[in-house]
């Protein structure tokens, strides 16, 4: 039977009870010393960790739009060319994940399970704002492992019925949560992927137009960033893209993405230079 004094949290739970399986291995604690005891975690070569690269969310009408390129890496070298970035999280929203792609996954199917928790408890769902919350206690929880290489770095969206509305939350290494009122990036083609999104975006674009600039934006990054895979046409591989709306979590098809990358590359492709 699951003890009563943790009240709706799973999360909390396992703190006291499974701490090992919490991401971080542990509540937050101070920084390993530079000589670590014997039974300390020593630092793992970041080269040797697959790692997410980029992913990003964009405010449309109705809702948001959340994506992230498929490449992996391990230091120069590509760990994997179809990781998914972009996880439902319940009906009405998703994050997506960048850094270390262990702890992000185990992270990502953490807080699905806390969700589901919650409301089974409570007979109710956390609010938009009491699930972005939940998610930074997580993301603080791994800070003792950020010290080991093992980033984590989300980003939320979720459909707030109350306000009506789509946010964007995005997090630092220590579980500081802070609200984008347009669009946000994270990964190493974040800054390429922004700097190309605060050329295009829009207030209340449609659905489809947003779509194309969230595809432009990774296009961008993976033009500038060696870490962030762009389109294969070769493989058929494209970005992972979803959205959340108020009728719920959504999937934008491979065809559908597929189809609007390959009129953005034919429109570069008439400029000669790629822009």
């Amino acid at each position: 039977m699951f003890p009563d004094d943790h009240g709706s949290s799973f999360f909390d739970y396992l703190i006291q009870q499974r701490p090992d399986l919490v991401p971080g291995g542990r509540p937050w604690s101070a920084p390993p010393s530079s000589s670590p005891a014997p039974d300390e975690p020593r630092t793992v070569p970041s080269q040797a960790i697959p790692h997410g690269t980029t992913v990003l969310a964009v405010k449309c009408q109705g809702g948001v739009i959340i994506a992230g390129d498929r490449r992996a890496t391990e230091g120069y070298s590509i760990a994997g060319r179809r990781m998914e970035k972009v996880f439902k999280i319940d009906d009405h929203s998703a994050m997506a994940i960048a850094g270390a792609a262990g702890p992000c996954i185990e992270m990502a199917k953490l807080f699905q399970t806390e969700l589901e928790h919650y409301e089974k408890l409570e007979g109710i769902q956390l609010s938009c704002e009491g699930k972005a919350n939940k998610l930074g206690q997580m993301v603080k929880a791994n800070l003792p492992m950020v010290f080991q290489g093992l980033v984590v770095l989300p980003i939320y969206v979720g459909y707030d019925q109350k306000r009506d509305e789509g946010r964007i939350f995005k997090y630092d290494i220590t579980g500081g949560r802070y609200e984008e009122k347009d669009y946000d990036a994270q990964g190493s083609g974040s800054k390429d992927a922004r700097d190309s999104l605060k050329k295009l975006w829009k207030r209340d674009m449609p659905r489809d137009e947003a779509l194309r600039i969230t595809l432009e934006a990774l296009i961008d990054a993976a033009d500038e960033d060696v870490g962030t895979g762009g389109p294969d046409l070769v493989r058929g591989i494209f970005p992972t893209v979803k959205t959340i709306t108020r009728s719920g979590f959504g999937e934008v098809t491979d065809d559908e993405v597929k189809r609007v990358c390959e009129s953005i590359l034919a429109d570069r492709a008439k400029t000669g230079n790629g822009s």
